[in-house]
């Protein structure tokens, strides 16, 4: 399916932040139901390697995404990672109560932050949950030259996918949003009204997830991006979901110097990827 670069409305500097907010607390809530953060956590360990600074900068954070339960699934491993959360539209409100949340794990930066031109002074292994998508191509491709160029590891993670299996189930993101309202933390009556009453929540979390399906890149543009990058090892694929039969797309990198030092993954090759690409062992 060819890609293409239709308009989010979250990500659009017009748009109301009340509304963005409600529907990034959906998608934080969402993705904490589907255990989304078990399926990137080998790959943010593998990635995390053996850094000297086990830090994340967390990019496009959103409502904090799965971070936070991806932090308790490494901490259960023994690995003690902090973070910190940014976004170009920061979500003040859940930024904070992720922090609070985290017993001093989790940090956040109150400014604006662009993926494309992170500052210097953000250190640590660049994490793009569901975000990388955002970005048209020309965009995306000034991501991986501004960690290239910081020597930043990297560790892209995308759900979406350019298929009709992902597509046709975003059309039903309307009735989970009504039926999951009541259990998104903390109340809100702004989240009744403009759920139930003024369903815009809804209707906007259903025109960005199918807009997010035709943004999406597959493995093999992410690898291309990688190589024009530069100056890193770049490894591209597919992770299967813990629950359901979805698939996650990545793309993770390392400085050159740094790629002897981290250990390949295990894989084994799947007849339905494209030739080249890899899917690990679950």
């Amino acid at each position: 399916m060819r890609r293409r670069h239709l308009i989010e409305l979250e990500d659009q500097s017009w748009f109301p932040a009340t509304i963005r907010d409600l529907a990034t607390d959906y998608l934080h809530f969402a993705q904490t139901a589907t255990s989304l953060d078990k399926a990137m956590t080998p790959l943010v360990r593998e990635a995390l390697g053996a850094a000297d600074t086990i830090r994340i900068v967390d990019l496009c954070s959103g409502g904090s995404g799965p971070l936070p339960a991806l932090l308790e699934d490494l901490g259960s491993s023994g690995m003690r990672v902090t973070a910190t959360l940014t976004d170009l539209f920061p979500n003040l409100p859940a930024f904070e109560r992720a922090a609070a949340a985290s017993k001093g794990a989790i940090g956040y930066v109150r400014t604006p932050v662009d993926a494309r031109a992170v500052p210097c002074e953000l250190t640590g292994l660049r994490t793009l949950f569901n975000g990388f998508h955002l970005f048209d191509p020309d965009d995306a491709k000034a991501i991986l030259p501004d960690a290239a160029r910081a020597r930043q590891r990297t560790a892209i993670c995308e759900a979406s996918r350019r298929t009709l299996t992902t597509i046709v189930p975003v059309l039903f993101i309307p009735i989970f949003v009504w039926l999951s309202t009541p259990f998104v933390r903390p109340f809100k009556w702004t989240r009744l009204f403009y759920t139930y009453l003024v369903p815009l929540v809804p209707l906007t979390c259903l025109w960005d997830g199918l807009v997010s399906q035709l943004r999406a890149y597959t493995p093999e543009e992410l690898q291309e991006m990688g190589r024009a990058a530069g100056t890193m090892e770049w490894r591209s694929g597919y992770e299967p979901f813990p629950r359901g039969p979805g698939r996650l797309t990545y793309l993770t990198g390392w400085p050159a110097a740094a790629a002897a030092a981290t250990p390949a993954p295990r894989v084994r090759m799947n007849p339905n990827l494209h030739p080249g690409l890899e899917q690990r062992d679950s």
